[in-house]
């Protein structure tokens, strides 16, 4: 069925049925807000395969990409929603790579990708409960669920001999989502939670929230909130009191910005972000170097995947159309099928166009199971005289 797609996309590239033209994807983060330090390099990840495939002149008898941005903010759905619509309504975007966040990207799907019939990939909309979303089969993400990451820091946690903790969590979906698969997970493999308490964002003292966590005790405190906002507020409140010496840090609190405001404050303190060991994964790196960014930044792969799962879904459709791509995108994103890399983009567009199956593992091993969810990697790490060092794959 796969190579039949395939053959049926070429054919109709061969009669000239596409037609250059000028398209548009969207790309909507949150460029203000509490992850503002690492969506610029998401921004550049996904316009970089956009440039990639637009240099190549492969894509639908020549047609270019322009990548037209919309600030999702993050945590404002209101905001985010007015965004997309804009960037489908005004902008004409055939479909759009984001959104970041749980919150905003569950809103723009049910008020603005269904309604319009747009497709959407996220490299890093996380929540367990986008699985179940009702998406029309217009929704992907190249980021793992977060009920995988839970399984995973319950698992580095025993590792490590760490059998209780506190967990303290941003109060959105993204947080409460991410909160309760590490409890469920802790918990089922022997370990303790003593306590699992939201923060607020934006406040500039966060000692009774402290003192709550404190109070509960545990070997360590993992923190479920966002680098730029209430997560580092909570880590400068316990080593402020020393009521924590030793932080748990998933996806959302991974950044360099950490190493510039707590140093070797964090020395043994550790976490988990969605990465691979690949081979992608090192080429996107030394392309993101060339290209003037830090392609090790926090879904800077998964944004650069994202876009290219959408332009090789177009060459398989033979058509730039949200209705006809989002068919083909878990056709290119899966074997059977010669696999494609960072840097091969043009190859890819060249094997579809000739009736080749491909199958795209890009910079983060990209396979899509269940209703476009990604199967996921993660890269543990840790603090070490100040700075964030990989300590293993898993």
């Amino acid at each position: 069925m796969k190579r039949l797609l395939a053959a049926t996309a070429a054919a109709a590239l061969m009669t000239g049925a596409a037609g250059a033209e000028d398209i548009k994807i969207g790309v909507i983060l949150g460029f203000t807000g509490p992850l503002e330090s690492i969506t610029p390099m998401m921004g550049s990840g996904a316009e970089l395969a956009m440039k990639e495939v637009s240099d190549s002149g492969k894509l639908l008898d020549g047609s270019t990409v322009t990548s037209v941005r919309g600030d999702s903010t993050c945590v404002d759905a209101a905001a985010a929603q007015a965004a997309a619509e804009r960037l489908v309504t005004t902008d004409g975007v055939s479909a759009i790579m984001g959104a970041d966040c749980s919150g905003v990207t569950g809103a723009i799907l049910a008020n603005v990708a269904v309604p319009n019939g747009i497709v959407m990939v996220s490299p890093s909309a996380t929540s367990p409960g986008l699985t179940s979303a009702e998406d029309n089969g217009l929704f992907f993400r190249t980021a793992p669920s977060d009920a995988r990451q839970g399984v995973i820091i319950a698992d580095v946690l025993k590792e490590r001999g760490i059998g209780s903790v506190a967990i303290s969590y941003t109060n959105n979906d993204y947080g409460k989502g991410l909160a309760d698969s590490i409890q469920s997970a802790i918990e089922a493999s022997g370990g303790t939670v003593t306590i699992s308490a939201a923060h607020e964002d934006g406040k500039a003292d966060y000692s009774a929230e402290v003192g709550a966590l404190a109070s509960a005790g545990g070997d360590a405190l993992i923190v479920a909130g966002y680098v730029d906002q209430g997560g580092s507020g909570i880590i400068q409140g316990s080593l402020d009191t020393g009521a924590f010496s030793t932080f748990v840090l998933p996806d959302g609190m991974y950044g360099t910005v950490l190493e510039e405001k707590f140093g070797t404050s964090l020395d043994g303190s550790f976490g988990t972000v969605p990465g691979t060991d690949s081979p992608g994964g090192a080429t996107f790196q030394e392309m993101a170097t060339a290209a003037g960014f830090d392609g090790t930044s926090s879904y800077a792969g998964e944004s650069y995947d994202a876009a290219a799962l959408i332009m090789l879904a177009m060459q398989a459709a033979g058509s730039s159309k949200s209705a006809d791509l989002m068919g083909k995108v878990m056709d290119v994103a899966n074997a059977p099928g010669e696999p494609i890399y960072p840097g091969e983009l043009a190859k890819g567009l060249e094997l579809i166009a000739a009736g080749t199956d491909i199958d795209y593992v890009g910079a983060s091993a990209v396979e899509l199971i269940g209703p476009g969810e990604a199967a996921g990697a993660y890269r543990e790490y840790e603090f070490k005289d100040g700075k964030i060092t990989t300590t293993k794959f898993h």
